[in-house]
């Protein structure tokens, strides 16, 4: 064989190598495990199932997100630090678990602050860019937000004023709810929303203060008859990621989770507003008692509220008290 021969077959098997090479880069995948801490039936749980695929069909399966529903991959106060080691590159978080680590998580668990899916939209703007600048000082990003239901109080019986709060086991699930019961005289109880089923069945606890979804999904319905519907406040769970993660995606895939995020946001946050009323109603069919809040307790829980947010402003400092500012000016 020629020289000439044998360098053009030397040319061809390494463009043959290199062309089988090239699939196999070109289809390389990523796989990213996200913690979530509610039922697989949640809202919240099928939206970040259409969030994953979504990014999915976007990168053609290069990015795979497989959801891990109700707690079972991490407990709902161990996602963040899971995100933020590296242990899982993606989670879905409720902000106010974590008020205690910095003021900022808990701006959306403040009593009678914002009440309403308009209000709670003009906080959420308010926040996000001290939020961002916090998780980002953390090693993380925050993708999108979507907020609960507002919050009511379920109890074994009516109630008519914080009075009657008085000596209540109550489940607590944020710094918030065990301030409000350290204020109207119930007995905190940490439990999250995975535990809370057992926890009302065995009477750890017996009120608490959350959404008609919670209700729904943990059939509280079975140990309490009442649902207090004061439209307390609006909490978020956010959906954050770890920033060394995603900047090790090409960009191609960054815009892809970027727009997925950006549509499960809005999507999130429609049919929170449009689930509102059907839980209540499902509740009800379920023999739960859904009553309008008397003016007392409402006037009471308003006075909580204040001081809670003259305490939280204290502790936030000036970022915090431009949060509320902002908030005010929208």
């Amino acid at each position: 064989m020629s020289p000439i021969s044998r360098i053009r077959r030397r040319t061809l098997n390494a463009a043959a190598l290199l062309a089988l090479a090239l699939p196999a880069a070109a289809f390389a995948q990523t796989k990213w495990d996200l913690p979530a801490a509610y039922p697989a039936t949640n809202f919240h749980t099928e939206n970040l199932a259409q969030f994953a695929a979504d990014v999915d069909k976007a990168t053609a399966g290069k990015l795979k997100i497989t959801v891990h529903a109700n707690a079972s991959l991490f407990k709902a106060n161990e996602i963040k630090r899971a995100v933020q080691g590296g242990q899982a590159p993606i989670g879905e978080v409720l902000l106010v678990n974590f008020e205690n680590e910095n003021p900022i998580f808990g701006a959306d668990g403040i009593p009678f602050l914002a009440t309403s899916y308009a209000q709670a939209r003009k906080l959420a703007d308010a926040q996000k860019p001290a939020l961002d600048k916090l998780l980002g000082a953390q090693g993380l990003m925050l993708l999108y937000t979507v907020a609960w239901p507002p919050q009511g109080i379920y109890a074994k019986k009516e109630i008519a004023s914080v009075v009657d709060m008085r000596g209540l086991k109550w489940r607590a699930y944020s710094p918030a709810t065990a301030k409000i019961a350290e204020l109207v005289g119930a007995q905190p109880v940490t439990i999250q929303a995975a535990e809370l089923s057992q926890a009302l069945a065995t009477g750890v606890v017996d009120s608490y203060m959350s959404s008609g979804s919670t209700g729904y999904d943990s059939k509280t319905y079975e140990s309490l008859k009442f649902f207090h519907d004061t439209q307390a406040w609006l909490p978020k769970n956010a959906v954050i990621v770890n920033k060394a993660a995603f900047d090790a995606l090409d960009k191609p895939t960054q815009d892809a989770v970027r727009k997925a995020a950006a549509d499960a946001e809005a999507r999130g946050w429609k049919v929170s507003e449009e689930k509102n009323n059907w839980y209540k109603t499902a509740l009800a069919e379920k023999g739960m008692k859904i009553v309008a809040p008397a003016p007392k307790l409402v006037g009471d829980l308003q006075q909580v509220g204040g001081v809670m947010l003259a305490d939280w402003e204290k502790r936030a400092g000036p970022d915090g008290q431009a949060i509320v500012k902002a908030y005010r000016a929208k």
